[in-house]
């Protein structure tokens, strides 16, 4: 159908005076995508779709920062050599480093939801396949600025690069694997992926995100493998490799140590906000209060049969006496309960008066039993 895959020809959308690097706008789409993404997913999971736009505050600058930060130090000999770190700054002419992003985003994610009592694990499950779709949106800028591709390849789905943006080994050869767009392709099925098992809700919380990077990873791994472009390596293999394999390893460790970790299944109304704590805390308050306002007036009515049984002249630890008081006291409480479901009338025919039985009278002492005594 096709012999190859043709280049844009220009990565600049020029708007009078302005030019917009489609490089740019592909990575500002795909960050635009991402947040409202995560909040849809909150919503569906009943929390606070808003929570999303304080994340993409942190998270977005963070990763940002920590993608340009990778990239610099992992191929800080390009800028050395060529003496242009005045151009480590200029992030739409491309070169940023998803490890990084991954990284700065999660620490950045990770103290935010300290200050706000949020679950870090539930916000980066949420997370995890909106990331995918971003950094499937993003890889199409690489296409406009003709970069990240792999070896030379004669399949019909190879990618055409001008000269100027070929490797010198590689200055006669037209067409390349396009590794920018199997890495989309990757990420979006492993998007697919994440969402089926997401809707079955049975993961343990925080493995959604661990198999997010274990995917990733793993994609990445043989990508990097065809890949021609220059990077810095390490015992003959690309440091990107070393580092996905790091990543790939911490996540199936995780994935193991917390393998006994329960699934997430809220509430229609759970929000994962600042006033949940609080209004659980005051819940279980509520609960707690009533059961001790139980047990002081169990106390009480107690302590009443007890003087009334004195005033009586008994000792009130008879076991007939306490065991009416007992009833009595059951008796009270059910009561008090029928009062606040029912209605006033019905309430007050259930409640009992403690009352010290007359079977039980005081001793007479043996000198007042005297017969033959008289008034």
């Amino acid at each position: 159908m096709f012999a190859s895959i043709p280049s844009p020809s220009r990565n600049i959308i020029e708007i009078g005076p302005l030019d917009i690097r489609i490089y740019g706008l592909m990575i500002a789409l795909g960050v635009i995508v991402a947040v409202w993404f995560i909040g849809w997913r909150m919503q569906q999971r009943g929390m606070n779709p808003e929570i999303a736009i304080s994340l993409a505050w942190v998270v977005v600058p963070a990763g940002l920062i920590g993608a340009r930060l990778y990239h610099v130090i992992t191929d800080w000999r390009s800028f050395s050599d060529e003496d242009r770190w005045g151009d480590v700054f200029k992030i739409w002419e491309g070169g940023l480093g998803i490890p990084g992003a991954i990284i700065a985003g999660v620490i950045a994610a990770a103290v935010l939801c300290k200050m706000r009592g949020w679950s870090l694990a539930q916000i980066l499950d949420i997370a995890a396949p909106t990331l995918l779709a971003a950094q499937a949106i993003g890889r199409l800028g690489n296409w406009f600025n003709q970069e990240l591709f792999g070896r030379p390849t004669d399949l019909p789905w190879g990618v055409e690069i001008d000269q100027v943006n070929r490797p010198v080994e590689y200055f006669t050869d037209t067409t390349f694997h396009p590794t920018f767009l199997y890495e989309a392709l990757w990420m979006l099925a492993l998007m697919g992926l994440l969402l089926w098992l997401d809707k079955l809700r049975k993961l343990p919380v925080g493995h959604l995100f661990a198999l997010y990077v274990l995917g990733y990873a793993s994609g990445r791994i043989w990508i990097e493998f065809l890949r021609v472009d220059p990077a810095s390596e390490l015992a003959g293999v690309r440091v990107n490799v070393w580092v996905m394999s790091a990543l790939w390893l911490g996540a199936a460790a995780y994935m193991y140590i917390y393998k006994d970790k329960a699934a997430w299944r809220p509430a229609p109304s759970t929000e994962v906000a600042e006033g949940d704590g609080e209004a659980s805390s005051a819940a279980d308050s509520a609960a707690s209060g009533e059961e001790a306002d139980e047990a002081a007036m169990a106390e009480s009515l107690v302590m009443s049969a007890r003087d009334i049984a004195a005033a009586e002249g008994t000792d009130g630890e008879s076991p007939v006496a306490l065991t009416d008081v007992m009833v009595a006291v059951d008796t009270g409480i059910a009561s008090d309960a029928v009062s606040e479901e029912g209605s006033s009338e019905e309430s007050s025919e259930h409640q009992t008066e403690i009352s010290v039985p007359t079977e039980v009278s005081p001793e007479v002492p043996p000198e007042e039993r005297s017969s033959d005594r008289r008034p």
